[in-house]
């Protein structure tokens, strides 16, 4: 079902007419709910505005990265480019994660890392706090449904001097001294509806709270998102900044193999914007390709599924992202040992030192 809005959200044309006339229904069926989705978004953020619910302002100086749609922007690389910035310059860096897709319960604050050590599994602590947790190595990573009280737990438990919010532009509840907002160059705002008719999850009106806006080009190149970043400064009157996800290295997520250029290959996520993704991989050749839906938790089941899927095709290896590979590794075991699977190494490129103001 997801998979099945997430194409409805970003379809620009239908090519025949069954399609429209199925686009047109749905239309139908979520017009309400999204009418009334859109009102109690501006019942609460009127609310936060005229301070009518309440902010906590941290003594810590605050960064939340977020975006305005479901997913698939970029954030969680920038979280943690900023985080590996701050942590360079001295800082004693905090995550602040709601922990979205894992086991553990986020009533409290779980120390996902300390900085040094990984407390948990992927599975327990949810994909995007485990990647983060991988790669800030230095930086503290806490999950919790609060961020106020993660923020706290940060501030009294851990002598934080920076915290940052991955995903963190709807909770208003904890105040922010720096909001950065992330867009798609290519998705955008999908259909310019909230959802459940768009992808949404605020009226566009609401990119007034962002100080900066971050435009994530997922092209080879940036003249597309150049254009869409000069749309937005002039639109809407804010800094904007573009970051270029550069395909890096593509590893075996076992033994760290690099795997070759142009072998044949298939290739599977759990993302919400799979296709981003497989257009990256141009230098294989990708003969298929599985979309789980987005933070889907791998079975063995599912490895099974894509053994016999690369036996089909007799392709050479398996790629996912690294979003992906720390759900799988813990899956491999000696009886699939021989079954590989390598991740897409993405390197974030931006001016990190001027999106902070530093």
């Amino acid at each position: 079902m997801k998979v099945f809005l997430t194409e409805f959200h970003y379809k620009k044309e239908y090519k025949n007419a069954q399609d429209y006339i199925k686009a047109v229904i749905l239309y139908a069926i979520l017009i309400i709910p999204s009418l009334f989705y859109l009102l109690i978004s501006k019942i609460r953020n009127f609310l936060y505005r005229k301070n009518i619910i309440k902010k906590f302002k941290s003594r810590v100086y605050t960064i939340s990265v977020g975006n305005l749609t479901t997913g698939g922007t970029g954030k969680t690389p920038i979280t943690a480019e900023i985080a590996n910035y701050l942590s360079k310059q001295g800082e004693r860096t905090v995550i602040l994660s709601r922990g979205y897709g894992g086991e553990l319960s986020n009533k409290n604050v779980n120390i996902i890392s300390d900085g040094k050590n990984i407390n948990y599994t992927p599975k327990e602590a949810g994909d995007e706090p485990f990647w983060l947790s991988e790669h800030c190595k230095g930086t503290a990573v806490l999950t919790c449904s609060s961020r106020v009280k993660s923020a706290k737990y940060a501030q009294s438990q851990l002598q934080a001097t920076r915290l940052i919010l991955d995903d963190g532009f709807q909770h208003q509840k904890l105040e922010r001294d720096l909001n950065i907002l992330v867009v798609d160059s290519q998705k955008q705002f999908s259909n310019g509806c909230v959802l459940p008719l768009g992808a949404l999850r605020e009226p566009l009106s609401e990119i007034k709270r962002a100080d900066k806006i971050v435009v994530v080009n997922k092209r080879f190149d940036d003249k597309f998102a150049k254009t869409f970043a000069r749309y937005l400064r002039k639109t809407y009157k804010k800094p904007v900044f573009i970051c270029s996800m550069i395909p890096d290295i593509i590893y075996n997520i076992v033994d760290n193999e690099l795997l070759e250029d142009n072998m044949p290959v298939i290739a599977f996520s759990a993302i919400a914007q799979p296709e981003q993704f497989y257009g990256l991989l141009r230098t294989h050749d990708v003969m298929a390709t599985k979309d789980y839906a987005d933070h889907h938790i791998y079975t063995f089941d599912d490895i099974n599924d894509l053994i016999k899927l690369r036996e089909k095709y007799n392709a050479k290896a398996m790629i996912t992202t690294e979003k992906d590979a720390v759900k799988i590794k813990e899956l491999l075991t000696d009886k699939n040992k021989d079954f590989k699977i390598f991740a897409l190494k993405l390197k974030p490129e931006m001016d990190t030192k001027n999106l902070l103001g530093e």
